[in-house]
């Protein structure tokens, strides 16, 4: 395939475009389905699943994210216009979704975490290291971006909107809290802030300290996307009530389709208008909105009191359509 042979595709010129994109991207969906699998068929046990859950958050994935963080110039870390029309993409999405799912009988705190989910893509846990296997170690800066927005920006006020019907007894304020909190203690953003302090002092890590880092960073990739397939497995066994099709199918479908067309319009009015946005972040921006919803906002709906059955299943139907849908969007734009 001769297309962007300079953008840094790893796929093979011998193959045809399709062909090229599936050996990419088919492996990360098929490490889902395999933690899919053994989750539901009781080769994973259900109380293991934190512990691969705590081993990815605490140890893997800030290390990945660290060693991007390190290499990339600091530059592309504090990119303000990525950073632009990712956020108004975001608020666009969370408006949008909040003021559709209002007008049927669902909540405040059901119709902000269904607005979560349809705006926060599982760029940490799933795109860093699709996009860096698909377009090179230069789309890690643009992804970085979006992940400190999401966990910053977009959590916070989506959780700040599922006080206002009242649920919980102790407001606004200590939702803000409870939100803030959780960005301190996780490791992500510290990991991420450190990777661009080194990268801006091009501090190095000695020898011995970073053949570990790189150790653990090389296993996030795989534990990572096993383990979002148990959890999506264990959100499903435990949910026991139906939920009605239409409250999480145009969910799972706006995430996936309405979120990248909104970002590359966004992206490309912007552009136009002389905003310092460049195709590849551009395409990195779209690529990382057509990602599936993030699972990690199940564990942040059940812990506000929301519908985690509705939201376990906008996780799974994005996560199970996106092999096409992600798929066809790198054809489309690479």
């Amino acid at each position: 395939m001769a297309r962007r042979a300079g953008r840094g595709q790893r796929w093979s010129t011998d193959n045809s475009p399709v062909l090229s994109i599936l050996l990419v991207t088919f492996p990360f969906f098929a490490l889902v389905l395999c933690g899919y699998v053994a989750a539901r068929r009781g080769v994973l046990p259900q109380p293991a699943i934190p512990g691969l859950n705590a081993f990815v958050l605490y140890f893997a994935l800030p290390c990945m994210l660290y060693r991007f963080g390190a290499t990339t110039p600091v530059g592309q870390l504090l990119d303000p216009a990525v950073a632009g029309v990712y956020v108004l993409c975001a608020l666009i999405m969370v408006g949008g979704t909040v003021a559709l799912t209002r007008r049927g009988s669902v909540g405040w705190n059901d119709a902000a975490f269904g607005a979560l989910v349809a705006a926060f893509p599982n760029t940490g846990f799933m795109g860093v290291p699709l996009l860096v296997a698909l377009l090179g170690a230069q789309s890690a800066g643009p992804a970085i971006v979006t992940i400190v927005v999401d966990m910053v920006i977009t959590s916070s006020l989506c959780i700040a909107l599922s006080r206002l019907d009242g649920a919980g007894t102790h407001g606004i304020g200590a939702a803000l809290r409870n939100a803030f909190k959780g960005i301190a203690t996780n490791p992500m953003p510290w990991a991420i802030a450190l990777g661009a302090l080194a990268s801006a002092l091009q501090f190095k890590l000695p020898g011995p300290v970073d053949k570990t880092v790189a150790m653990l960073a090389d296993a996030a990739s795989p534990v990572a996307l096993f383990t979002i397939g148990a959890v999506l497995a264990r959100s499903q066994m435990n949910q026991h009530e139906q939920v009605p099709a239409r409250l999480y199918v145009p969910v799972a479908l706006a995430k996936l389709l309405v979120h990248p067309l909104l970002v590359w319009a966004v992206g490309t009015a912007a552009m136009a208008l002389g905003a310092p946005l460049t195709p590849f972040a551009l395409t990195v921006l779209v690529l990382v909105a057509a990602l599936p919803s993030a699972s990690n906002v199940s564990l942040l709906a059940e812990r506000f009191g929301a519908n985690n059955g509705r939201v376990a299943r906008i996780i799974l139907v994005s996560t199970a359509l996106a092999f096409l849908s992600f798929s066809a969007a790198v054809a489309l734009l690479t």
